[in-house]
């Protein structure tokens, strides 16, 4: 066989390649188009989660290559709708879709600022006040930078996202119990099925800094997901079902078509590449309630330097 020959051959499968994937693609887009058309109206019963667009023609703009996305813990209760119930878990995410990294940003969520229309209360009550739109807002002052689409799950659908996944590993700074819910984690390397990393995403009482060591947590959570979900994306179909099981599931304004591109958008960034930075600050009371004064100077620093490239320049 020539050189010219080998080429030839060569470049035929990878032009079969390329329609294949192609064909795949547009053919997702139709089963997705035709699924949201079957499913039923979510409004018409509970859905655990919740997918929105934000407008940001009021807040800082930031490069294309970047996507923020305002990931929330939701605490509603079966049968609660997620947007109208204080987050118990945030974190601001941005993912550079060209360099692969990404970066989170942590808020604790008694933090004390300005609430816009509402004074000042904990940061968390913004979503009872106005939901994800009021939400987005918040954070956004907060850091600097306006999310581009603001994500709510449920404790009931972190469960069912992790079950989905068929369990996460996560890596454990410390050896946690906590007396106000059941269970354990060791530290270092853990294995969680759902139950554990629902206790693993909320226990506080017994870390050395409370919530800022929670957030934390939630970052350690968020980056074994999306290690899991990248170390099967060549399973046949795997892809495929996680982006109907989160349309049959979540509340959203996004077509199907757009739901499965900022999957695959999200799918791109290196795990080892998602740095995460909690938002640090003192504590204090308002009203006879605990809060956190947070160090809004960091959280603005934060948003600077991750807003255009995904990256922290200067650390935490």
């Amino acid at each position: 066989m020539t050189a010219s020959t080998r080429t030839s051959r060569l470049d035929a499968r990878r032009g079969r390649g390329r329609a294949y994937r192609w064909r795949r693609t547009a053919l997702l887009a139709v089963v997705l188009a035709v699924a949201a058309l079957v499913v039923p109206d979510p409004s018409l019963r509970s859905t655990p989660a919740s997918l929105v667009k934000v407008d940001r023609a009021d807040g800082v703009d930031h490069d294309r290559r970047m996507v923020w996305v305002l990931v929330l813990g939701s605490d509603a209760r079966p049968g609660d709708p997620p947007w109208r119930s204080r987050a118990d878990a945030i974190q601001m995410v941005g993912l550079n879709l060209e360099t692969g990294r990404g970066v989170m940003i942590g808020v604790p969520r008694d933090s004390y600022v300005p609430i816009p229309g509402r004074g000042s209360d904990k940061i968390n009550a913004a979503m009872t006040y106005g939901g994800p739109p009021l939400m987005a807002r918040a954070v956004g002052d907060l850091v600097g930078v306006r999310p581009d689409y603001v994500f709510t799950t449920t404790f009931e659908g972190l469960q069912s996202m992790v079950y989905t996944a068929g369990g996460v590993v996560v890596q454990s700074r410390f050896d946690i119990t906590d007396p106000k819910m059941p269970g354990h984690v060791r530290q270092g390397r853990n294995r969680l099925d759902a139950r554990e990393a629902l206790f693993f995403s909320r226990a506080r009482y017994a870390l050395p800094r409370g919530d800022f060591d929670r957030s934390a947590n939630q970052q350690a959570l968020l980056r074994g997901t999306l290690a899991t979900v990248r170390s099967r994306l060549d399973r046949p179909g795997f892809f495929e079902r996680g982006v109907l099981s989160v349309l049959r599931n979540t509340n959203t304004d996004l077509s199907p078509v757009e739901l499965y591109r900022l999957a695959r958008a999200v799918t791109k960034v290196r795990p080892d590449r998602l740095r995460g930075c909690v938002i640090g600050g003192s504590f204090g009371t308002a009203g006879g309630a605990s809060i956190v004064i947070p160090d809004v100077s960091t959280a603005r620093r934060l948003g600077n330097e991750a807003r255009n490239d995904g990256t922290f320049e200067r650390g935490c």
